[in-house]
C-alpha cells in the first residue's frame, strides 16, 4: 500500500485533500438541514422535540469523530512505514472497536430516555415525539459511528474523494426518503418524527455498505483475520490513546458554546438568536479552514510514519499561510457585508438580532487566521500521536481563556464584550499552538523509530 501522501507537492497534496474533505463537511450540514426542514414542517412542537436531541446527537457525534481521529492516526502513520499488514489490521479492529462501543450506548440509550430528555427539559407533550426518534436513532447508531471510522480510514490512505462521495450520496438518499416516511406516500403511512428517523438510519446504513466496499475491495484495507486478542487489544489501545481524548476535545466545544449561550441570554432572546445567526454564517466561512484541517491528520501522519518530518514543517507552513490569508479575507467580507448576511439568516427581520449578529461579524473574525493555526497545529498533534496536547489547546481557548474572558468583558462591553473575549482567546492561542508544535516536532523527530515509542506501537 503505497503512502502517496509522502511525495509530490505539499501544497497539491493538501488541496487534492481538502477539496473533497470540504464537500463532505458540506453534505453532512445538508444532511442536518434538510432534517430540520422537513420536521419543521410538521409544526412547532414537533420540531422542538428534534431540537432537544441535538445534544445527545452532538454527544455520540463526538464519540464518532474521536474514534475516526484515533483510526486515522494509526493508521496513517503505518501507511507511511510500508507496512500493509498491520494497516490492514488496524482498519479491521477499529470498525470492530467502534460496533463494539455502540453495543452499551444503544442499551444505555434506550433506557434513560425518559430520565435524561426530562432533565433537559422535555414536557410529556414532547417527550412522546422524542421517544419516537431516539428509539430508531439508537438502534442505528452503528450506521453513525462505524461509517464514520470508516472514512476516516480512507483519508489516513490519501483517499479523501470516497468518504466524500459516500457522505453525498447518503445525504441524497435521506433527501429523498424524508418527505416519503415523514409525511407519507407511495403507499407508506405518515411517520412524523419516527420517519424521520428511519430514513436517517436508513442513509447511514448505505453509507456504512459504501464505505466497507470501498475499504474491502477498492483499497484491500480489511481483513478476515484480525488476528488474536493480544493482537486486537494493542491495536485498540493505538487507537484509543488519540480516540478519547479527540472525543473529549470535540466533547468539550458544545460544553463552551452552552455557558456562552447562557451568558448572552441574560441580554434577551434577540442576543441567543443573534450568536445562533452569527455563528451559522461562521461554519460556512470556516469549511475550507476545517477541511484543511482534516487533511492535515493522514498527510502528517504518513510523512511521520516515514520519518520525512522537513515534509510535516512545510505542510504546516503552508497551512499557516492559507489560514492567515483566508482568516482575513473572511474578516474582510463578513465586516462589509455582516448585516445583509445576517438579514438573510433572519426570519422575522429583527433589528436586535440583525445588529448583534452584524457586530459578531466584525469582531470574531479578526482571529479567525490564529484559530486556523490552532485547529492545523490539533490536527497535527492528533496526527503525530500526542492528543494530550490537543486536548490542552482546546479546553484552553473554549473554556480556560474564553469564557472567564467572555464574563469580565460582557460586565463592561455587554454581549460586544463576550464576543471579543472570544477573539481574544482565538489570537492567544492560536500563537501558543505556534510555539508549541515547533517544540512536539522536535522532539518526535528525536525519537522517531526508537523501540517502545508510542508512534510505533512495537508488537502490533
Amino acid at each position: 500500500m503505497e503512502a502517496q501522501l509522502t511525495q509530490g507537492s505539499v501544497a497539491g497534496r493538501l488541496i487534492r485533500l481538502a477539496i473533497p474533505i470540504a464537500w463532505g463537511i458540506f453534505a453532512i450540514m445538508a444532511f442536518n438541514l434538510v432534517d430540520t426542514y422537513f420536521v419543521s414542517r410538521l409544526g412547532t412542537v414537533p420540531l422542538a422535540a428534534i431540537t432537544f436531541t441535538f445534544p445527545v446527537v452532538m454527544t455520540v457525534g463526538s464519540i464518532a469523530v474521536g474514534l475516526g481521529v484515533g483510526a486515522a492516526s494509526a493508521i496513517s502513520r503505518a501507511i507511511g512505514r510500508g507496512d500493509p499488514s498491520q494497516v490492514r489490521r488496524l482498519t479491521t479492529n477499529s470498525l470492530l472497536l467502534a460496533v463494539l462501543i455502540v453495543v452499551p450506548f444503544c442499551l444505555l440509550g434506550l433506557v434513560t430516555i425518559d430520565p435524561l430528555f426530562r432533565l433537559l427539559g422535555a414536557d410529556d407533550q414532547t417527550l412522546g415525539l422524542i421517544r419516537q426518534y431516539m428509539e430508531v436513532w439508537y438502534l442505528g447508531m452503528v450506521f453513525l459511528i462505524v461509517p464514520m471510522v470508516g472514512n476516516n480510514a480512507l483519508r489516513a490512505a490519501g483517499d479523501a474523494l470516497s468518504p466524500s462521495v459516500i457522505m453525498t450520496v447518503s445525504a441524497g438518499i435521506n433527501v429523498v426518503l424524508d418527505p416519503i416516511l415523514i409525511f407519507g406516500g407511495f403507499g407508506i403511512p405518515a411517520l412524523g418524527l419516527r420517519g424521520a428517523a428511519i430514513a436517517t438510519v436508513i442513509a447511514r446504513a448505505a453509507s456504512l455498505i459504501a464505505a466497507l466496499a470501498v475499504l474491502s475491495r477498492g483499497k484491500g484495507m480489511l481483513s478476515v483475520h484480525p488476528g488474536t486478542l493480544s493482537v486486537m487489544l494493542r491495536s485498540w489501545a493505538r487507537i484509543l490513546h488519540v480516540g478519547i481524548p479527540a472525543a473529549g476535545m470535540f466533547m468539550i466545544i458544545p460544553i463552551s458554546t452552552g455557558i456562552l449561550t447562557r451568558m448572552l441570554a441574560s441580554f434577551g432572546a434577540g442576543a441567543v438568536a443573534a450568536f445562533g445567526v452569527a455563528t451559522r454564517i461562521e461554519s460556512f466561512a470556516f469549511l475550507l479552514i476545517y477541511a484543511l484541517s482534516t487533511s492535515l491528520t493522514p498527510f502528517v501522519g504518513q510523512n511521520t510514519g516515514a520519518g520525512r518530518f522537513e515534509r510535516v514543517r512545510r505542510g504546516l507552513r503552508w497551512s499557516y499561510g492559507f489560514c492567515l490569508f483566508w482568516g482575513l479575507a473572511a474578516a474582510v467580507v463578513l465586516g462589509l457585508f455582516g448585516r445583509p448576511l445576517a438579514t438573510l439568516f433572519s426570519k422575522e427581520q429583527n433589528p436586535e438580532v440583525i445588529g448583534l449578529a452584524a457586530l459578531y461579524l466584525r469582531l470574531v473574525p479578526i482571529s479567525y487566521g490564529m484559530q486556523g493555526i490552532s485547529l492545523m497545529v490539533i490536527a497535527a498533534f492528533n496526527a503525530l500521536g500526542h492528543p494530550l496536547p490537543a486536548t490542552t489547546l482546546t479546553f484552553l481557548r473554549t473554556v480556560l481563556i474564553t469564557v472567564p474572558l467572555a464574563w469580565v468583558l460582557k460586565l463592561w462591553l455587554g454581549p460586544a464584550g463576550i464576543f471579543l473575549g472570544m477573539a481574544m482567546a482565538n489570537l492567544m492561542v492560536g500563537l501558543l499552538a505556534y510555539l508549541w508544535t515547533h517544540r512536539v516536532l522536535r522532539h518526535a523527530e528525536a525519537l522517531h523509530g526508537r523501540e517502545g515509542f508510542p508512534f510505533e506501537a512495537v508488537g502490533v
